[in-house]
C-alpha cells in the first residue's frame, strides 16, 4: 500500500489579498453548495484501494470562508472512500475573522488537528497596505479562541519584504508572534506576482519595498531569533518546535506522492505531474455533466533524470539538505557522481557544503538559493 498525501483546494475568499497570485475568488459564494458537491464527486472518482494517506491539507483561498458544515462534508466523504493512516496529519487554513466556535469545534470533531493561520504582519497599517481583511487585534482574538477549543498544533504565518515594513516592524511582530508560542512559524518574502494589484503599484511608483539587502537583513534576524527562542530551522521558510515539523510540506520536499482534488489542485503520481484546470466554472460544468477528466491537464511527464533533478532542487529547500544515501535508495546511483560538475561548481562558489552523507546550502546559499536550484531545473 502506498503511503500518499492529499490537498483539498478551496478557492473562495472574502477579499483577495493584493499581493496573492493563487487560484481563488471573491464574491462567488453562490457557487460554493455546487463546488463542494463536486469536489466530493471527484474524490469518489479517484479512488484507490493502493492508498493510504498520511497527510490532508486543505488550502486555498480561505477554507474557513465555508459555510459551517461544509469541511466536517468534505473531511466525511474523504473517510467513506479512503484508507486513512491513524496518525493522519490535518490541517486547514484559516483567515481571523472567518471562525467562531462552533466553527472550529466542528473541525475538531471532523479530525482536523492542525490549523495554519494567516497574520503577515501585526502592524495594522501594513495589513490594511496589502489588502488583508483582518486587524491584529482580529488575529489575537481568532489565536486565542483556536487555543481555547484545544487545538495544540498552530501555524502562524508571517511575511517580510512587505512596502514600507521596517527591521523595526519586523523586530516588534516577532516578539509578539514569539510571545503567542505558536508550535510553527512560516516565514515567507513577498513575491512580487505579475498582473496582482501590489505589483501594478509597485512598477507605477505608489509603493516601494525594502531593497534586496535589507530584505536579507530582515531574513538574518527573523532567522536568528527564531532559533534563540527554541525554534528549529527545518526549512528555507520554515521553523517548528522539536516534532512539530509540517509532515504535508515535508513530504512534498521530499518528493512524495499526492493527490490534489478541487479546481488548480496538482497531483504527483508516478513521476506525472498534473492539476485541474483553473476556471472555477468549467471544473464545476465538466463534474456535473460527468466529464472529470476534462478538467485534467498533464504538467510533465518526468523521466529518470528529471526526477533526479527534482530530487535535488526539493531536498535543498531543507535545512538538513539532500541525504546522499536517501538518494542512493531511491536511484541507485550517487547524486556525487550524477551531478559531479554542477555540485563542484556550486561548491566553489561557496553555495553548498557536502560531508559524507549530507549535501545543503551554506549560509551564502541560503542567501542566494535560486541560482542553487538553477543547476537542477
Amino acid at each position: 500500500m502506498r503511503e500518499i498525501g492529499m490537498y483539498i483546494h478551496i478557492p473562495f475568499c472574502k477579499q483577495k489579498c493584493l499581493y496573492c497570485d493563487f487560484v481563488s475568488f471573491s464574491n462567488k459564494e453562490s457557487k460554493q453548495d455546487s463546488y463542494i458537491n463536486c469536489l466530493i464527486k471527484e474524490l469518489e472518482y479517484k479512488v484507490s484501494s493502493d492508498y493510504l494517506i498520511n497527510t490532508i491539507y486543505i488550502g486555498g483561498g480561505t477554507p474557513s470562508y465555508l459555510e459551517q458544515g461544509s469541511i466536517s462534508k468534505i473531511l466525511l466523504a474523504i473517510r467513506n472512500n479512503y484508507k486513512i493512516k491513524e496518525d493522519v496529519e490535518i490541517t486547514i487554513e484559516i483567515n481571523p475573522g472567518t471562525v467562531d466556535t462552533k466553527k472550529l469545534e466542528e473541525y475538531k470533531e471532523a479530525g482536523i488537528n492542525r490549523v495554519s493561520i494567516g497574520l503577515q504582519e501585526t502592524d495594522n497599517n501594513l495589513l490594511k497596505e496589502i489588502g488583508r481583511i483582518h486587524t491584529y487585534e482580529e488575529f489575537l482574538d481568532t489565536y486565542k479562541l483556536i487555543e481555547k477549543i484545544g487545538f495544540t498544533n498552530k501555524n502562524i504565518d508571517f511575511m517580510i519584504g512587505l512596502p514600507n515594513q521596517t527591521i523595526n516592524n519586523i523586530k516588534e511582530s516577532l516578539e509578539k508572534v514569539i510571545n503567542l508560542n505558536p508550535e510553527h512559524i512560516s516565514m515567507y518574502s513577498l513575491i512580487l506576482e505579475e498582473g496582482t494589484p501590489i505589483y501594478n503599484k509597485v512598477k507605477k511608483g505608489e509603493l516601494e519595498l525594502p531593497n534586496e539587502e535589507e530584505e536579507r537583513m530582515e531574513y538574518w534576524y527573523l532567522k536568528n531569533k527564531l532559533e534563540l527562542a527554541g525554534y528549529k530551522h527545518y526549512e528555507i521558510s520554515n521553523f517548528s518546535k522539536q516534532g512539530k515539523e509540517s509532515k504535508h510540506n515535508t513530504n512534498c520536499w521530499n518528493q512524495n506522492e499526492y493527490l490534489g482534488f478541487g479546481v488548480a489542485a496538482h497531483s504527483y503520481i508516478d513521476g506525472i505531474r498534473y492539476s485541474n484546470i483553473d476556471s472555477l466554472e468549467k471544473y464545476i460544468e465538466n463534474i456535473e455533466k460527468n466529464n472529470i477528466e476534462q478538467n485534467k491537464l498533464i504538467q510533465e511527464e518526468q523521466n529518470e533524470e528529471d526526477k533526479e533533478k527534482e530530487f535535488m532542487l526539493l531536498g535543498l529547500r531543507k535545512i538538513d539538505g539532500v541525504s546522499i544515501q536517501d538518494f542512493k535508495a531511491k536511484y541507485g546511483k550517487n547524486p556525487i557522481c550524477v551531478f559531479k560538475e554542477s555540485l563542484q561548481k556550486l561548491v566553489e562558489e561557496g553555495l553548498l557544503e557536502v560531508d559524507l552523507d549530507k549535501i545543503k546550502l551554506t549560509n551564502k546559499g541560503l542567501d542566494l538559493a535560486n541560482l542553487v536550484w538553477e543547476e537542477f531545473v
